[in-house]
Formats: structure tokens, C-alpha cells, sequence
């Protein structure tokens, strides 16, 4: 006979034929509950791509013809209006409309990227009519993967914090406007705007570090033009 090894001796057989059979009567025990299951799952499914496929873009075209007249009286500075609609305007055809604002597109066609834009003109609207926190409160709902755009709302959250003299957290909103997906375009601008506050609390050597670092890394913007200026200014006014 021959010699058994430790590995046979140790490595335990597997029965597939019992564990397909337990399988099967598994299965004819519970098979209603399966299927009711498998419907289920068929049926979110099918809920989610009606939902993402034919409900949002359908609400979104609707969300985006009511935010056109919205954008109107935004870009004319009108702001009250543009937050809050309510102004009736003849259309080509001769009938008359109620405009709708922002803050009304916002929640009737929550869940569509109109509606999210409108967090955003809604904050930039509230920023401009002297409603700081609920600038804030708007900006912090809107996101978006355009670099400039992004970088404006998160300075705009900044400048909503100067206003309510918070100035360490206009510094912290103007750093995160600045190196979100750094260019050089908007960095610049919310480094430059950043050290403005550092002067204001009397920390010129940290004015001084966010000057450089425009001088340095975006030499060819336009707020490197004058930068030489505030480098010094800020030196002088802290004895550096």
C-alpha cells in the first residue's frame, strides 16, 4: 500500500453533488421569493432609467425654459426678481407669463443640473443684495467640474465671509478658490485677494508668501503686473 501523505491526510474531499443538491431544494423551497425578488430588482432598475433617462432631462428642458427669463433679469442686476420671479412679461405670441425665479426653479425641478446652476445664480444674487449667509447657504449646494466656474463660486462663498467680518474664513475660502484645479486665470486672483485679508488682520508675512507665490507661479497673469507693488507695501508695513 502506499504511503498516505500529510496533504491527503489533511485536505478534506468536497462533495459537489450534495452541495448542488441542497442548491436545488434551496431553490424549490423558496423559488416564489426568488422570482418576487428578481422582479423587484427588474423593477428599480427599470424606475432608475425611466428616472435618469426620461423624468430629469424632461424636467431639465422644462427647468431650463423657466430659468431663461430668470437669466434675463440676472444679467440686468435685477436681482429681487431673479430670485424671486413674479414679474408678468408679454411673450411673442401675445400671451402673458409670470416668470418664475430662481429660488422657485430651484425646488420645483430639484435633482436637475438646471436646478443646480440655479444654486449658484441664486448665490451670486443674494451676494450682490447684501443676504451673505444665505449667499453662503445657495453656494454651497452648487457644484460643477468647470474649473473657473467652481473656483468663482468658492470665492464668492469667500467674499460672503468678508462681508460678515469673518476674515479667517474668507482666507480659507479664497485658498480653496486658488488651488482647486489651480490656472491662471482664477488662482491669481483669489491669492491675491487672500493676502488682502492677511493684511487687514496686521499678518503681512503671510501677505507677503501668497504675493510671491503669484509672482512666482503665474508670472504672466495680470495680477503679476502690479505685484511688485503690494510685495513691498506689505514688507514695509510689517517691518520685514
Amino acid at each position: 500500500m502506499s504511503e498516505v501523505t500529510e496533504k491527503e491526510k489533511t485536505t478534506p474531499s468536497i462533495d459537489v453533488e450534495g452541495q448542488f443538491d441542497r442548491l436545488e431544494l434551496f431553490y424549490e423551497n423558496y423559488k416564489k421569493q426568488i422570482a418576487i425578488g428578481a422582479a423587484a430588482l427588474v423593477g428599480v432598475v427599470g424606475l432608475y432609467l425611466a428616472f435618469t433617462m426620461y423624468y430629469v432631462p424632461t424636467k431639465d428642458a422644462e427647468a431650463q425654459a423657466e430659468a431663461f427669463y430668470a437669466e434675463q433679469y440676472f444679467e440686468k442686476d435685477s436681482f429681487n426678481i431673479a430670485i424671486n420671479g413674479g414679474k408678468t412679461i408679454r411673450l411673442a405670441d401675445g400671451t402673458d407669463k409670470t416668470i418664475k425665479g430662481f429660488q422657485e426653479i430651484a425646488d420645483e425641478f430639484s435633482f436637475t443640473p438646471t436646478a443646480n446652476l440655479a444654486h449658484y445664480y441664486l448665490g451670486v444674487s443674494y451676494l450682490r443684495t447684501g443676504k451673505y449667509q444665505e449667499a453662503i447657504d445657495e453656494l454651497e449646494k452648487f457644484s460643477t467640474k468647470d474649473v473657473v466656474l467652481n473656483a468663482v463660486a468658492i470665492g464668492a462663498m469667500g467674499d460672503a465671509n468678508m462681508e460678515l467680518k469673518k476674515p479667517d474664513d474668507a482666507i480659507k475660502y479664497y485658498l480653496k478658490a486658488a488651488d482647486s484645479k489651480a490656472n491662471d486665470f482664477t488662482s491669481p486672483i483669489y491669492l491675491k485677494k487672500a493676502g488682502f485679508v492677511y493684511e487687514t488682520k496686521g499678518e503681512y508675512a503671510d501677505a507677503v508668501k501668497l504675493y510671491e507665490r503669484i509672482q512666482k507661479e503665474y508670472n504672466k497673469s495680470t495680477e503679476n503686473r502690479d505685484i511688485e507693488k503690494y510685495i513691498t507695501r506689505a514688507k514695509v508695513l510689517g517691518n520685514l
